[in-house]
């Protein structure tokens, strides 16, 4: 059975974890700086085991030579967004961080693959690749599922619908400038500029880039975990059991979509090598200079970091 290591215990982490163990696709190491908190909460999901049914082994540590030999390595430490910060006001805390788990990843799990889930998340995909020097297509971010997932979602409650009919596409950085696609989003097959007008569209693609500052608002104290820990378990099934699926993540772009040398959100196949092939779309012309803009902000960004 695969080895899956998913680094920090904060809420995205756990509920990571509980995730990927009712998914059955590995055993699972969660590891937190601070003593005692992932050994506790991670207990706390095997005592759930007898009820829901799932029969994985789960180690909580603080350790982290305890992730030696991991197959694929979750990155969901670091500060989480507070009321009125923007994901740019991580940056520099979570890089250090981020350049902490990477040593440790190197040194303990060197050919494994990993997920970065760490706010803003495209900079800190793109630290994590040059903090452990891993091929690109070994490292990548989880984004563009939980934004097309949100998209969906309110695509759905719009439509009065099933959010299992509805398939959204959402590309570019993870954050303000993330471009979402209509033309590539259908439900049922049906695309949605059919369905909808195009300002009703919009005014859904808003929400869709405000979604993570909306939960911020109303838990005051935290950030969503529920729909990041779906999109990560969704990502890691796909690899773990070579599915190959389809799914829009942060990549490392070496000329598609006209960018080269940074981590941006597009469509990819995931499989047991990470990240087979990236799959590029026709896009309009305003969506060309949204991601575009995407791409700038992201380089402005990274200018300030020193890696």
């Amino acid at each position: 059975m695969k080895k899956i290591a998913v680094i920090g215990s904060g809420n995205v982490g756990c509920a990571t974890v509980q995730r990927l163990a009712e998914l059955e696709i590995g055993n699972i190491v969660m590891t937190d700086v601070t003593e005692g908190v992932a050994k506790g909460k991670a207990l706390d999901i095997i005592e759930a085991a007898p009820v829901l049914g799932y029969d994985v082994d789960i180690l909580g540590t603080s350790d982290y030579a305890d992730i030696e030999g991991s197959d694929i390595v979750v990155i969901a430490a670091g500060i989480a967004r507070k009321k009125g910060m923007v994901r740019d006001d991580l940056m520099k805390v979570n890089a250090n961080i981020i350049k902490e788990v990477s040593e440790k990843i190197l040194l303990y799990a060197p050919d494994a693959i990993v997920i970065t889930v760490t706010n803003p998340l495209d900079i800190m995909t793109y630290a994590t690749q040059k903090y452990t020097g891993f091929k690109t297509n070994r490292v990548f971010g989880m984004s563009g599922v939980l934004d097309s997932s949100r998209f969906a979602a309110f695509i759905a409650m719009e439509l009065g619908v099933s959010a299992k009919d509805v398939s959204a596409l959402v590309l570019g950085g993870h954050g303000d400038s993330m471009v979402a696609l209509p033309q590539y989003t259908t439900v049922s097959g049906v695309p949605l500029p059919e369905l909808l007008p195009e300002d009703v569209i919009e005014r859904l693609v808003q929400r869709t880039v405000n979604a993570g500052t909306e939960i911020v608002e109303h838990l005051k104290t935290g950030s969503s975990f529920f729909a990041p820990a779906a999109a990560i378990g969704s990502m890691v099934e796909s690899i773990v059991n070579d599915q190959k699926r389809v799914l829009p993540a942060s990549s490392y772009l070496e000329g598609q979509y006209g960018e080269d040398g940074l981590y941006l959100g597009v469509p990819v196949i995931l499989g047991k090598n990470g990240i087979e092939k990236i799959i590029e779309l026709e896009l309009t012309e305003s969506q060309k200079q949204a991601f575009s803009i995407s791409a700038d902000h992201l380089r402005q960004s990274i200018s300030k970091l020193q890696l």
